[in-house]
């Protein structure tokens, strides 16, 4: 193995130690306590060195998002792929969907609701953002009509999700009525999907 070698393999690990402490804090205590001095503390190297990998918690934030956006895609191609197309693969994909945002609010925050300079909806979108958005449109496709353009509709799932996901959790809806609003978005949104 080259030194070149060797220092890339490292250089990556730290970049993962970076993520992955960001992410665990986060979760533990809110985005608001990841700073560069408390992950440095946390990861045992030097403010300087975490500046050498991003350039400040807005870069490790979009870090965190990316990693998040695969792993929910991943979900979202296991429930989609559990069942039979149509209804019931919409119905699994947005129950993966809520309760990733569910498991994982610190995530969910970094992917969707806090500022993170990814672009979305453009071809320089990641490509975890885009696998995310696919399995969502793969999964909306049977709903669509004569007509529809499949990323609008597509869209307007997600968006669906999302504003459930984002009042539940602000306690503007009551949670104990998830699952009915849920079966209900995907119900009238399915309609014609078999």
């Amino acid at each position: 193995m080259s030194i070149q070698t060797r220092r890339e393999r490292e250089r990556a690990e730290r970049e993962r130690l970076i993520v992955a402490a960001a992410r665990e804090l986060a979760e533990a205590e809110g985005w608001d306590a990841v700073t560069t001095r408390r992950l440095a503390a946390e990861i045992e190297y030097s403010q300087p060195v975490l500046y050498s990998h991003f350039k400040g918690k807005d870069a490790i934030m979009a870090a965190v998002a990316v990693e998040g956006f695969a792993e929910l895609a991943a979900e979202l191609r296991a429930a989609r792929t559990a069942v039979p197309p149509g209804r019931a693969a919409l119905t699994a994909v947005g129950e993966a969907y809520t309760a990733f945002a569910r498991r994982r609010p610190a995530l969910y925050d970094a992917m969707f609701t806090l500022t993170v300079g990814l672009p979305f909806a453009t071809p320089e979108a990641p490509a975890a953002l885009r696998a995310g958005f696919e399995e969502l449109s793969r999964a909306v496709a049977p709903a669509a009509a004569e007509g529809d353009d499949p990323g609008l509709l597509t869209e307007t799932y997600w968006a669906g999700l999302h504003g459930l996901v984002t009042l539940m959790r602000s306690g503007r809806l009551p949670e104990e009525a998830h699952d009915r609003r849920l079966a209900l978005l995907t119900g009238r949104f399915a309609a014609g999907a078999a």
